[in-house]
């Protein structure tokens, strides 16, 4: 221990979930974001229908659960944040801590502007503003989206007024929750808002299931085909979509773990989140497309011949449409963005908890204090950055490269540092048996070490060669360099700084249990 270390002082006792359902309801929370609704209904329709339901089991159970449990281990057993846990699992593995901690900054200065466009939208729903044209008011009058093709710049300090305020909000809502604690803010906000969600959510599937038009939304979504089976793109799909959804191995779930008690059930409350979350992503297939079946057949074309069935084009281009055709459109306009900003704010809150939780225990900060200090700090970033006519190629941009090159870096080498270069995956599956009423057998230890790492290795070169290859979205390549490639080079340079800063509270005060091959 250095010197500058032996001064720091001993960490206070550390947070608490009140109980297994407060915990289970916030990881659900996590999970279930906005990718459950936008995302998973079109990916699976474009990769195989109702076949696509097979590959993506076979992920969850081969990589999503099992590295899912492995963020669990470390969280509970090492009792701290991203960087604190891996720190005590080895000193050096601070730095991917670190890594996963910028990760989840990055995520969160961007994500929180995707909820504050849903909070104007569910105001919006009230009396359609957005009219006839919805893509037109969405990057028009809404964004005020600039011509980043023509002459304008692909930067500008042009704040778009209407997204600047309900991001305010946003930010605001979020410093107030984190500030008051795990157990008596993320815990009672998820205990309040996952049930809402699912009531709000199902009562939109319900109506769009009486919709005329809605069974060929159903039949086009699972009917499956069972060539696709043979392309390699559609299994790498299907282990992208249960990988990013469990919101693992960059950082949530370790923070998450290390609020729970030490004699806390580990494995069988992850199922019941892993599959909480998948039935969920299922549920909000069906209520997507019964929505665009009903579309389609106010719009006499087939289901095919729909554009716009994923992603934000989904959300605030096509479901505005839809909803303007739906009788008491309103009500169902108010409930769909609803869903979205409650899904995506109980997702930014376990986003942001992370980033806070790792600066409260390296710096000694008090919960209120980094709760506040990392909340205007990523409120300014994000009003600066993406609340301006430029702030969607920004966004896009930077989500991508965070997404599909940021967070598989780390968990492939959360993966292979664990499983390969120090062997301590074992110790993993010793601490999730010893707490857990259904145990691990040593199919995790080779879907961590082995199956893992190989398919996340895969993903990353594919989405690198397309990357380098075609571009993104056909913006410039010197733009997808500065943005993109330097999003990653940032995540980089904030690991190796914020290694190298001392540490105020000491971090290596702990008692590991229970103990492994004699080892505290």
């Amino acid at each position: 221990m250095s010197d500058a270390q032996s001064t720091a002082a001993a960490p206070e006792k550390r947070e608490e979930f009140s109980g297994q359902l407060g915990f289970i309801l916030s990881a659900v929370g996590s999970a279930v974001g906005l990718g459950n609704i936008w995302r998973f209904p079109g990916v699976a329709y474009e990769n195989g229908g109702g076949a696509f339901i097979v590959p993506y089991l076979v992920a969850l159970l081969t990589a999503g659960i099992p590295i899912l449990f492995l963020d669990y281990a470390i969280g509970h057993r090492f009792r701290g944040s991203a960087p604190l846990a891996l720190r005590r699992v080895k000193r050096w593995l601070e730095s991917l801590g670190w890594f996963q901690v910028a990760i989840c900054f990055v995520i969160a200065v961007y994500y929180a502007v995707i909820i504050a466009w849903a909070l104007s939208f569910f105001v919006y729903s009230f009396d359609l503003r957005w009219g006839d044209d919805t893509v037109a008011f969405f990057t028009g009058d809404y964004l005020r989206l600039a011509d980043v093709g023509g002459a304008d710049p692909w930067f500008t300090l042009d704040f778009v007024p209407a997204v600047l305020i309900p991001l305010a909000v946003v930010w605001a809502a979020t410093i107030v929750v984190l500030a008051a604690g795990v157990a008596k803010g993320l815990e009672k906000i998820n205990l309040v808002f996952m049930p809402l969600l699912v009531l709000a959510f199902g009562t939109l599937v319900v109506r769009a299931l009486t919709l005329p038009g809605a069974a060929d939304g159903l039949n086009a979504l699972f009917t499956p085909d069972w060539a696709v089976m043979a392309d390699p793109n559609v299994w790498i799909a299907a282990y992208s979509q249960t990988f990013f959804t469990l919101s693992v191995g960059f950082g949530i779930m370790i923070t998450y773990a290390s609020y729970r008690r030490r004699r806390a059930n580990l494995t069988s409350p992850g199922l019941v989140v892993a599959f909480s979350n998948s039935a969920f992503e299922v549920f909000a297939g069906i209520g997507v497309f019964a929505g665009l079946g009903f579309l389609a057949h106010q719009e006499g074309v087939g289901v095919a011949e729909l554009e716009g069935i994923s992603g934000p084009t989904l959300a605030f281009m096509t479901f505005p449409a839809l909803v303007s055709e739906m009788p008491a459109g309103p009500l169902f306009g108010a409930l769909f963005f609803g869903s979205l900003v409650m899904a995506g704010f109980m997702s930014l809150l376990s986003i942001v908890q992370v980033v806070s939780a790792a600066f409260q225990e390296k710096f000694g900060w008090s919960r209120r204090q980094s709760s506040v200090r990392v909340g205007v700090v990523s409120a300014v970033l994000s009003v600066l950055a993406f609340s301006t006519t430029t702030g969607l190629v920004a966004l896009d941009t930077v989500d991508q490269w965070a997404n599909n090159i940021g967070i598989v870096v780390s968990a492939i080498a959360m993966c292979v540092l664990l499983g390969w270069v120090l062997r301590r995956t074992e110790e993993m599956r010793f601490h999730l048996n010893a707490v857990s009423t259904i145990p691990v057998g040593r199919w995790w230890s080779f879907c961590v070490v082995v199956l893992g790492p190989v398919v996340l290795v895969a993903m990353l070169v594919s989405r690198i060669v397309s990357l380098v290859q075609d571009g993104y979205e056909g913006y410039a390549g010197w733009y997808l360099v500065v943005v993109g490639w330097g999003t990653v080079a940032v995540l980089f340079a904030a690991a190796f700084v914020l290694t190298r800063m001392r540490w105020r509270v000491e971090p290596d005060v702990y008692d590991t249990w229970p103990t492994y091959g004699g080892k505290s």
